[in-house]
């Protein structure tokens, strides 16, 4: 995660590396802030991300294309005309004042909270031009899926309201499922899910010196939350083999009008440790190469598939280790090598992280 600050603006970028750590191959991710005013230079971001030879070469290459960036912007917006304030705080009236969270002092940021039929929470971020309300304003929600507001010279802050809240409504019954996950399960991954995170890394099995620890992650359609998801076993093979096969022979007995949660019981015909029973240090191992359970935003998800060690490590931890050893091979996207602990065959298969 790097910050910094170009000409007086604060900005916040997150630079994802893969396993094999080239530059080349990471992935970026941004606020929407910054995404807005490097329109245009997005070709060029990625130019230099490919060519550039370090991290840091690279950063400092995006400040400069950030600062031509925010010059050419500047150089565009105007100030807003008097009766866009009369006309914002008269839409805000309109909405209700319990309903503002936040208003910058320019009055060009605002952060609405909207409550769904379920009593959730939301924060929708609008950020009004000075051509309000004749030209559209940015809009930023956390959906998991894709949302633009329609607009019209006549439209105001009510209509976003009544917009977002239809996307809400709509997404009801994938909130519900996930709702219920987080609560009757272990969830191990990720570890503070946002309204738009599909993915849960569910526990199964807790840990023993006999291997027996294994999760799913599953990855919900927000728009057929009933409809049997992707699933991802992790954890030793002689664990995880015989999940996969019981997924497969019960596929048929999933029913949509049965809970996605109920359903995933069915057919794996196994129980989710619960909160009631278990503690969550019941499913988290350290890594046996760094002795940590999280780094950064990872946590232990390749193991050993010898019965009797069964130990976890971080992919990049594991990776590491056997590009050290010298007996190991790689094959592709799969290195070949030694268990650290019991110096049995371990394969490490090279794969982007799922959050």
């Amino acid at each position: 995660m790097l910050d910094y600050t170009e000409r007086e603006k604060d900005f916040r970028l997150r630079v994802i590396l893969p396993a094999d750590l080239q530059l080349q191959n990471a992935r970026l991710e941004c606020s929407w802030q910054l995404k807005k005013v490097l329109q245009g230079y997005l070709h060029i971001v990625k130019q230099r991300l490919q060519h550039s030879p370090n991290l840091s070469s690279f950063m400092m290459e995006l400040k400069t294309i950030l600062d031509a960036a925010l010059k050419n912007t500047n150089s565009i917006e105007a100030s807003p005309a008097p009766q866009y304030y009369s006309c914002l705080v008269k839409d805000i009236e309109n909405l209700g004042w319990d309903k503002l969270l936040f208003v910058d002092n320019e009055f060009s940021t605002i952060r609405l909270k909207i409550e769904d039929s379920s009593g959730r929470e939301h924060v929708v971020v609008v950020r009004l031009g000075a051509r309000y309300p004749y030209k559209a304003p940015d809009c930023c929600v956390d959906l998991p899926v894709a949302f633009s507001i329609s607009w019209t010279p006549q439209s105001n802050i009510q209509d976003i309201y009544n917009q977002v809240l239809s996307a809400l409504e709509s997404l009801k019954g994938f909130w519900d499922t996930l709702d219920e996950i987080d609560t009757k399960t272990w969830v191990l991954e990720p570890e503070k899910p946002t309204r738009s995170a599909t993915m849960r890394r569910i526990a199964i099995g807790y840990f023993t010196l006999a291997g027996n620890n294994v999760s799913v992650t599953i990855d919900v359609d927000p728009r057929h939350p009933t409809m049997l998801p992707d699933c991802y076993f992790l954890g030793a093979d002689h664990v995880v083999q015989p999940l996969k096969d019981k997924l497969n022979s019960n596929v048929h007995l999933w029913d949509p009008d049965v809970g996605l949660l109920q359903n995933l019981k069915d057919m794996l015909e196994t129980d989710f440790p619960s909160r009631s029973d278990f503690k969550k240090s019941d499913f988290t191992m350290d890594c046996g190469i760094c002795y940590a359970y999280r780094l950064e935003s990872s946590i232990p998800d390749q193991v050993c598939d010898d019965p009797h060690c069964a130990q976890p490590y971080h992919q990049a931890c594991l990776y590491e280790w056997l590009k050290g050893l010298p007996s190991s091979r790689q094959s592709f996207n799969i290195i070949y090598g030694e268990c650290p602990y019991c110096t049995k065959p371990i394969t490490l298969k090279l794969h982007n992280k799922p959050f």
